[in-house]
C-alpha cells in the first residue's frame, strides 16, 4: 500500500458595489423565496472558457511547496497545477460556471519506495451568485487533501457582500465541505511536451453544512439558500486542466 506524506498548511488567496444600493439589493435576494430547490436537477455550465495552456498555468508554479519529505529526489518529484472550470450547487447557491479554482500540490518517491505528497495552495477569485446582486463565493482550503488516492479535497466558501461579515463562509476549519471527486471519463492528453492533461470529475454525495459567521442576516441567508443541505442536494462537477514539472525543473532552479 502506498504510503501518504500530506503537509497541510492554509493556502494563500487570492482575493465592493455601491454600498446602499447593493445592501438593498442582497437584502431582497436574500430574503426572497430560494430559487433552487434541493435535489433539482444540475446541468454543466454552458459557458465558453479558454482552454488553458500550460504557459498560462506556469504562475501557479510559485506555490509548489518547498518542503518536500527528507531524501526526496527533486528529478523525481513533481508539482502539479490543476485548474478546474464548470458548476458549484451548495443547497440553493447555483453557479453554473464558476471562476476557475488553481490547486497546487507536489508528489513523488519516497526513499522507502512509496509515494508521498505534500499539499500547496488553493487559490480562486469570487463568483458572483446568480439572482442575489452583491453576492460572491469563493473557494477556498479547508484543512486536507489527497491528491493520489482518494480524489479528497475539504473546501471551504467565503461568501461576501456588503451586508455580511467579513468571516462568513460556509464550512469552517473544523466542518469544511469534505469533496471525494471521482473521474467522469479518462484524462486525455491534450500535450506531451509540455504536459497538458484534461479530465472531468464530480461528486454529488457531499453535505453542505450551514454558513456561519455571516452577522444579523446568517439565518436568513441560510434559509434563502435552503442550507445546511443534505448529500445529494449540492454538486461539483467540473473540467479540469493539469500541467506539471519536476523539481529540478521549476522556474526557480
Amino acid at each position: 500500500m502506498k504510503r501518504i506524506v500530506t503537509a497541510l498548511r492554509r493556502g494563500r488567496l487570492v482575493s465592493g458595489v455601491g454600498a446602499v444600493a447593493a445592501a438593498l439589493a442582497l437584502t431582497a435576494a436574500v430574503q426572497a423565496p430560494a430559487f433552487a430547490q434541493p435535489g433539482a436537477s444540475v446541468r454543466p455550465g454552458a459557458a465558453t472558457v479558454p482552454v488553458p495552456t500550460p504557459e498560462s498555468l506556469a504562475p501557479a508554479y510559485a506555490d509548489c511547496p518547498e518542503d518536500l519529505p527528507e531524501g526526496a529526489d527533486r528529478t523525481k518529484w513533481r508539482c502539479e497545477v490543476t485548474a478546474a472550470y464548470g458548476r458549484i450547487k451548495l443547497g440553493g447557491i447555483d453557479l453554473p460556471d464558476i471562476k476557475p479554482i488553481t490547486l497546487v500540490h507536489a508528489e513523488g518517491p519516497l526513499p522507502d519506495g512509496t509515494f508521498g505528497q505534500v499539499f500547496g495552495s488553493v487559490r480562486a477569485e469570487p463568483t458572483p451568485v446568480p439572482g442575489a446582486p452583491g453576492l460572491s463565493v469563493r473557494a477556498e482550503y479547508g484543512g486536507y487533501a489527497d491528491f493520489l488516492t482518494s480524489g479528497a479535497v475539504d473546501l471551504k466558501f467565503r461568501l461576501a457582500s456588503p451586508l455580511l461579515n467579513r468571516a462568513c463562509a460556509i464550512g469552517t476549519d473544523g466542518h469544511p465541505v469534505k469533496l471525494r471527486l471521482t473521474k467522469d471519463a479518462p484524462s486525455t492528453w491534450l500535450s506531451q511536451d509540455p504536459p497538458l492533461v484534461r479530465f472531468p470529475a464530480r461528486d454529488d454525495t457531499f453535505t453542505t453544512p450551514a454558513a456561519t459567521g455571516c452577522g444579523p442576516l446568517g439565518r436568513a441567508l441560510n434559509h434563502r439558500f435552503a442550507l445546511p443541505a443534505a448529500s445529494g442536494e449540492s454538486v461539483v462537477t467540473y473540467t479540469a486542466y493539469y500541467t506539471f514539472r519536476t523539481y529540478d525543473r521549476l522556474p526557480s532552479a
